[in-house]
């Protein structure tokens, strides 16, 4: 699982970046990920989620 290195700020909408960094086992479900914004230096805690199986596009 890979975060994202930027992603958009809550406060001003502007770009925010990773300052965690990766453990040696890299990232997993339930890790909390830190970003900072470069304009209003706000700090964003985001927690990953599980990824979702691809689907076949079939119901049920």
């Amino acid at each position: 699982m890979d975060p994202p290195n930027t992603v958009i700020c809550m406060e001003c909408a502007g770009v925010a970046h990773r300052s965690s960094y990766a453990p040696y086992q890299g990232f997993e479900p339930g890790d909390v990920v830190a970003y900072a914004c470069e304009d209003c230096n706000h700090r964003l805690d985001l927690v990953l989620e599980p990824e979702e199986e691809p689907t076949d596009g079939a119901y049920g």
